[in-house]
């Protein structure tokens, strides 16, 4: 079995709540954190495989379509591949917040799902986010957890916190 890195998506492979952007709906809204490219090549170099776990209620609540949602992934993904780096996989739920659905975070069907799929062994993964509803589903999902940031206000444990993934991917190419 191989080992996985779950990434949320906003956040911390691409900027939301700034000056420059507010939510991601379209395309143009899409722009990678600095260093964000460069972590993820380095998961790939370690033999990660890199799948985006993202909640998307954007999409439920109307402010836009899964066509827009499937240009962002494009665009994010020939971002990322100015880096030399890859996402093997995309999950995301699509559901308004509070719709009860199972795969909305903090629950951990996406993980689950994407793992099944992959054949991915929980135990040597990772679950990493910014916010308290990525670690929940990774604690859920039996995967280390890793928040950066320091956005999220709430009391949340993760196994491990960074500022930024580039420092998480330079802390876990030394281990």
């Amino acid at each position: 079995m191989s080992k996985g890195m779950f990434l949320d998506r906003d956040g911390v492979i691409n900027e939301v709540l700034t000056n420059r952007v507010k939510f991601v709906n379209q395309p143009r809204d899409f722009h990678l954190l600095e260093g964000a490219g460069e972590a993820i090549r380095v998961f790939n170099d370690l033999g990660y495989y890199v799948f985006v776990v993202t909640n998307q209620g954007g999409i439920g609540l109307g402010y836009m379509q899964e066509a827009a949602l499937t240009e962002i992934h494009h665009k994010m993904k020939s971002d990322l591949e100015t880096f030399g780096a890859s996402i093997d996989d995309i999950a995301y739920c699509p559901h308004k917040p509070h719709a009860g659905c199972p795969c909305r975070k903090p629950k951990p069907q996406m993980i689950l799902d994407l793992a099944e799929k992959h054949q991915i062994d929980l135990y040597q993964s990772y679950m990493t986010g910014d916010r308290k509803p990525d670690i929940e589903a990774g604690k859920q999902a039996g995967v280390k957890t890793v928040l950066l940031g320091g956005r999220d206000d709430e009391t949340t444990t993760p196994d491990a916190y960074f500022s930024d993934l580039l420092a998480f991917a330079d802390w876990l190419k030394k281990q």
